[in-house]
């Protein structure tokens, strides 16, 4: 009996956490990620651990989807005011050909100077595209070519644990406390 009350207890103690983007957590994809960085470092999720990250698969020649999530997630860091270090915004390229290193910095600086880029090769980007389930192919227009891709944004919490999906509608606002909430529940845990 005195077993079944302690259960009982410690769960009316666990922390409910609502959040309002699409909570995935337990998510048995995206996991982890091993891309370079523009100055040619390896990075993994592991880099980030301690902070929220929000990672966003795209194109440095995207005509409007790609900038409008990051134009979001520059918001979102404006929104978080002093906890703004505490967000890690990344955008992985699916379109290693064009999207150069210094291409790729350059983007992603236009948006937020605390923002990384990352890429990899053709064949490693497919594994990791395939690892997060995001669509990409190449579209030809005329003498060159556009690229067809998932519009979601992935957020990790502290301590990279896939939570949350951000699909593209979803205001600057709603991200912004979802990330503060993370923050928060991170910050409570012993």
């Amino acid at each position: 009996m005195g077993l079944f009350i302690a259960m009982a207890l410690s769960a009316c103690n666990k922390e409910t956490v609502s959040f309002r983007n699409t909570d995935i957590t337990g998510a048995n994809f995206g996991h982890d990620f091993s891309l370079l960085d523009p100055d040619g470092a390896t990075r993994s999720l592991a880099d980030f651990r301690g902070k929220v990250v929000m990672m966003f698969f795209g194109f440095t020649q995207c005509p409007d989807i790609c900038p409008t999530a990051l134009s979001r997630a520059a918001q979102v860091r404006q929104l978080l005011g002093d906890d703004a270090d505490r967000l890690q915004v990344i955008f992985v390229s699916v379109d290693p050909e064009r999207d150069l290193p210094g291409v790729l910095k350059a983007y992603t600086a236009a948006f937020d100077p605390d923002f990384l880029g990352l890429y990899t090769s053709l064949e490693e980007t497919r594994k990791v595209a395939d690892e997060f389930r995001v669509f990409y192919r190449k579209v030809p227009t005329g003498g060159s070519y556009s690229m067809d891709h998932t519009a979601t944004s992935y957020v990790f919490d502290p301590a990279g644990r896939l939570r949350l999906a951000v699909s593209y509608q979803s205001t600057a606002e709603s991200v912004a406390a979802d990330v503060q909430t993370l923050i928060q529940t991170a910050s409570s845990r012993p």
